[in-house]
């Protein structure tokens, strides 16, 4: 909060050269597919193994999608919509809706019914690939422009309702008939077609559906191949929600560059995972790493002893070289070989022991924890961008990374302080508008002409290094104002706790007209069941730890080390243990692992009440 922006400062992208864009979503996939055609492109979870598809069987299943939705009457630009987990279906049904020049409208799995029923009634939807009928039943109402209904899973009425398997018949009839159609619509798809609409979180009011172009996503496409940091020879595991930008836009770095991505979307199995996938790249949130992080301190507290202080040293010594590496000093030598050889190699080896990068985004990671990881050997590439710049904004390169930033803009992309310290963002991934709301467009673009070249303002506020590196330090609507009137940011405030207290999960700050800052945890389950087998308390539930008087004790000594480091009015007086985990299926969790706020402080409201009752 200390910090003042750099108001006026404007940081453009690096020297790396960029190459032309394709001219639509569709046509990116037709030029992977023809320079990689027989290559591996796609594995995904088969019973116990892993089932592998090439590029060629790729475009043959998402051809016979794309014809099957031409059939159903699918015109250029008509909204279908797709409501499932993360899964290969979802891309083949995505990469179909491109194929075929219409535009996907992406539905979390977990959108209560309420909310599902206004994102196709606002986007204008027609057609509907729901997961299973489940997702399905949730478009069971006034919906008049909804024709058909498409499941990925059973079976459907012959009628308005398909099966895939009946979807593809028709794909495959239509191609019979026209062995041209695919590419006489991609021939027709240009750059300013809409390509996909996402609808933001409904925090505040219902959903802000976002109009995301063609040439939104190949620009994203070409900016993140020139950034070299992946390739035709890694392999990318996507568990990302693929209704959310941030996974949609490492598909088309996917297409792009080329490789393998794995996709499986069961975030609990991410971990167990990956030393069978041994991918190359993962991006993730900043729980996940956050999850990793304090599995493995737990695990070495755990096991005690020699290898305990055996750890401790390895990772004195790896940060003492960490800092003389960012001083530009010289640093290596034999104790941090011997420390990586006896430990980091172990951490990683957990990890696949093939990761060169992994990618943060989303929201804020702690610098202590990407600290951590960049001593470990599997450096963190934290980045910042928004669904309404198509997710990539800005991101740390390999060779400048500084923890604690977000990186410089992608190539293409400028950024710029306004006087108030808020981003101003410009560039190919901004996007065209939001739908159906005027008012919401004239906040974030002024009376700017449509078209591109616009500033997009993007309620962040942050500053810019000599580097060009962005740092985020706040949030225009999410700073709270405490009684006294100083103002307190809880997102930079719970990212540093979680660095710190190994047996938290997600963490609320609360400090809004509030006459001091107080804070609701909840334990990670995996994290508070290896607290309790090491304290002789195995077995023992959530609701049972978070009253639980050594628990309490473990979470008020990581607090007491956060708050030596912040303002004192920031500082954390009061917290309270919740007596079970944040979930999305609970409806606390975004569906990118972010806490809801409002829902969680409407829901543990005489929790919250009590810190401040005398």
């Amino acid at each position: 909060m200390s910090e003042m922006p750099s108001a006026g400062r404007t940081s453009g992208s690096l020297s790396e050269p960029m190459a032309t864009p394709a001219p639509s979503f569709g046509q990116l996939i037709l030029n992977r597919v023809k320079e990689s055609g027989p290559m591996e492109a796609f594995r995904k979870p088969d019973g116990d193994g892993w089932k592998s598809y090439t590029w060629d069987e790729m475009l043959q299943e998402c051809s016979e999608i794309a014809a099957g939705l031409v059939s159903l009457g699918a015109e250029m630009e008509d909204r279908i919509a797709i409501a499932s987990g993360t899964r290969l279906d979802w891309i083949v049904a995505d990469y179909g809706i491109m194929l075929s020049g219409a535009a996907t409208t992406t539905v979390y799995p977990s959108t209560e019914k309420p909310d599902v029923q206004f994102i196709l009634e606002d986007s204008g939807t027609t057609i509907l690939i729901a997961e299973d009928q489940s997702q399905a039943d949730k478009a069971d109402g006034d919906l008049p422009r909804l024709r058909t209904i498409i499941l990925m899973d059973g079976d459907g009425d012959g009628d308005k309702v398909l099966s895939w398997s009946q979807l593809r018949e028709k794909g495959k009839a239509a191609l019979a008939d026209n062995p041209n159609l695919i590419q006489e619509r991609v021939d027709a798809t240009g750059p300013d077609k809409l390509a996909t609409l996402i609808y933001t979180s409904g925090t505040t009011g219902k959903p802000k559906g976002v109009e995301l172009t063609h040439s939104n996503w190949t620009y994203e496409a070409s900016a993140m191949d020139a950034l070299g940091i992946l390739d035709k020879n890694d392999v990318q595991f996507l568990w990302l929600p693929l209704a959310h930008s941030f996974g949609k836009v490492l598909l088309g770095a996917h297409l792009q560059t080329g490789g393998i991505t794995v996709v499986d979307g069961r975030v609990p199995k991410i971990v167990e995972n990956l030393p069978i996938v041994r991918p190359t790249l993962m991006a993730a949130v900043p729980r996940i790493f956050e999850k990793v992080y304090a599995g493995v301190q737990s695990n070495m507290a755990e096991e005690g002893g020699v290898k305990e202080k055996l750890f401790n040293w390895a990772f004195k010594v790896g940060r003492r070289e960490y800092e003389k590496k960012l001083n530009g000093e010289n640093y290596g030598g034999w104790q941090l070989n011997l420390a990586d050889k006896l430990i980091f190699s172990k951490v990683r080896e957990r990890l696949g022991g093939n990761l060169r990068y992994m990618v943060s985004g989303s929201a804020a990671l702690s610098a202590e924890i990407n600290e951590w990881f960049d001593i470990v050997g599997m450096p963190i590439l934290e980045g910042y961008g928004l669904t309404e710049t198509s997710a990539a904004t800005c991101v740390n390169r390999p060779e400048s990374k500084m923890a604690g930033t977000v990186g410089q803009p992608l190539p293409g992309t400028e950024i710029k302080i306004a006087d108030d310290g808020e981003i101003m963002v410009r560039g190919g991934g901004v996007m065209r508008a939001y739908r159906h709301r005027d008012e919401a467009n004239e906040e974030v673009f002024g009376d700017q002409a449509p078209g591109p070249g616009r500033w997009f303002a993007t309620g962040d506020i942050g500053v810019i290094d000599d580097a060009g590196r962005i740092k985020i330090t706040d949030r225009k609507k999410d700073l709270v104002k405490t009684s006294g009137g100083k103002y307190i940011a809880p997102g930079a405030i719970e990212a540093q706790f979680k660095a710190k207290c190994g047996i938290a999960g997600a963490v609320c700050v609360i400090a809004n007209e509030r006459n001091f800052a107080s804070a609701l945890v909840a334990l990670d389950p995996d994290s508070a069941a290896a607290w309790a087998d090491k304290n002789g308390k195995a077995g023992a539930t959530i609701e049972q730890l978070a009253n639980d008087d050594q628990v309490k004790a473990e979470v008020q000594a990581a607090v007491d080390a956060l708050n030596s480091g912040l303002n004192r009015w920031e500082t954390i007086k009061q917290f309270r243990i919740l007596p079970k985990e944040l979930t999305i299926e609970g409806g606390e969790l975004t569906p990118s692992l972010k806490v809801k706020r409002k829902v969680v402080e409407k829901e543990f409201a005489d929790m919250i009440d009590g810190m401040y009752t005398k």
